[in-house]
């Protein structure tokens, strides 16, 4: 382990990794996974605003509960349909997702991104406690016994 990319990314790189993958991809697993299987409140989602990066575009809006029960504002929607355009209404349901709202019949593509972001964070979680065992008791065994091990 002399090369010192290795070690940035064993020190740095997997508990960061383990960190945004268990935070942000844990909190949105469930609500994800109740969107593609249909449950959640109903309501309406009306675009405002569409913010675009390098590769995609996502719509932001107002949610509102079909009873009229719930507002959400300035949320964005999941899973939303390609024609989507500004001030167009879409069926939609909360499921208590911390940023949006997932468009009906939808959340099946953002629930697979969230379940994979989740599991690369716990892989790395779990990397990462066997790359600190692996350390500590190599630090803790005679140097003799050091020298003698294949690296």
């Amino acid at each position: 382990m002399g090369n010192w990319r290795t070690k940035v990314f064993l020190w740095i790189g997997l508990p960061a990794i383990a960190v945004i993958g268990l935070v942000f991809g844990a909190q949105d697993l469930v609500p994800s996974y109740q969107a593609q299987g249909g449950k959640g409140t109903a309501g309406t989602f009306t675009a405002q605003r569409e913010d675009c990066g390098r590769r995609s575009c996502s719509w932001y809006g107002d949610w509102q509960a079909a009873d009229g029960s719930k507002t959400r504002t300035d949320v964005i929607l999941y899973d939303e349909p390609d024609s989507l355009k500004q001030g167009d209404s879409v069926e939609a349901v909360d499921t208590g997702a911390r940023n949006g709202v997932y468009t009906k019949g939808g959340g099946a593509s953002t629930f697979y991104l969230t379940l994979a972001l989740s599991l690369a964070g716990l892989a790395a979680a779990i990397g990462f406690v066997f790359f600190l065992i692996r350390q500590f008791t190599r630090r803790r065994q005679p140097q003799s016994q050091q020298q003698q091990q294949p690296a």
